[in-house]
Order: C-alpha cells, then structure tokens, then sequence
C-alpha cells in the first residue's frame, strides 16, 4: 500500500476516475477496493454462487481500467460496474456451456430425514435456489434492490429500464417466490426455530 492510500479513501468517485485515468494505480485500487465486494455479491447471486462469478466481476473492472474516462460522471460509477458485470452474466447465460462440476447436485446424506426441518444453512441455500430460478431481469431487480440496498431509481438506471419496470420486476419476483415459498415455508421456519434464530 502507498503513503498516498489514505488520501485516495477521501476523494470522491469523479476524482478517483479523473486520476485513474491519468494512469493512477493507487487511485484505481481504491476504486476496486470500494467496489468489488458489491459487484461480486451481485454477480453471485445472478449466477447462482458459480465458480467463475469472481472472474466475471474482475472483468468489469478490467473494462473499467482500459478506459476509466467512459465514465462520464462519478456518481454513475458504482452503476456501470454493476451493469456491466449483470451484462456480462446474462451475456454468458445465453452461451451454451459444459456442465461444471460445480453445477453437479450435492450427493444425499443417508442419515438426513426427509421430513426433518431445514437448519439455516439449508434454508439459505434452499432460498438462493429459488432466487437462482427466477427470470435473470427479476433475479437482476431483486440482488439490486433487496441484497445491495440500491433504490428503485438506481437500479432502474443500473438495468437501463424504467423505475415503473423496476417496480413491476420486484412484484413479479416477489410473487413468484411467495409461490415457491408456500409449499416450503414450515421447513423453512421449523428449521429457524430449532436452532433458536
């Protein structure tokens, strides 16, 4: 770390893309370092956790760092990361691709009952699943709005949509998933509750 990292913590998004693009280093890893953990989390969840969602989220910053003055604004900084990398995610979705090792289901416990309650590991995974099933643009408004914390006007501007579309996405995402849910939701609960949460 330089001598100069404190001072680049400090400024803003439009300055630390002015001396990015002046070829400051030290001003792009502040960028990376303010940004990456909330464009991964995104791209694994809009991939279902695979094992390239890593990779996808540094090539947004690649883009970002061959020509960091495309950006023209700095407050839309954290926005072209997000929709670049959920680009790219859905871009990559309509590849045909091999089958991972990844996406091989997990072998069955013997021991586990089918009727026994879910702990919270498995009611996590079991609602990432259901989010992962969702249509990639309610699964992209959902991970925006719900699991990054933007409003409703940023992630509409993230995914080039209106606000009315956004809204409309979140309805049908949470719709589906309360159909989903209802026919496990005593597991779900049953599970919490045994492990005191």
């Amino acid at each position: 770390m330089t001598r100069d990292a404190p001072a680049f913590r400090q400024m803003t998004d439009a300055s630390l893309l002015e001396a990015a693009a002046a070829g400051s280093q030290a001003a792009f890893a502040e960028i990376v370092s303010r940004y990456f953990q909330p464009v991964y989390r995104l791209v694994w969840r809009l991939t279902g956790g695979a094992a390239d969602a890593e990779d996808i989220a540094q090539d947004a910053f690649v883009k970002l760092w061959k020509n960091p003055s495309q950006i023209r604004e700095g407050a839309a900084l954290k926005g072209w990361l997000m929709r670049v990398a959920s680009n790219a995610v859905i871009d990559g979705s309509r590849k045909p691709r091999a089958a991972a090792l990844a996406d091989a289901p997990e072998p069955q416990d013997p021991q586990a009952r089918p009727d026994a309650p879910l702990d919270r590991a498995q009611a996590a995974r079991l609602v990432d699943a259901m989010i992962a099933a969702l249509p990639e643009r309610q699964r992209l408004a959902l991970s925006l709005v719900y699991f990054e914390g933007l409003s409703n006007i940023e992630a509409a501007a993230v995914m080039e949509v209106s606000i009315e579309a956004v809204e409309s996405l979140l309805a049908r995402a949470r719709r589906s998933l309360k159909e989903i849910l209802s026919a496990e939701w005593r597991d779900l609960i049953g599970g919490l509750a045994e492990t005191g949460h």
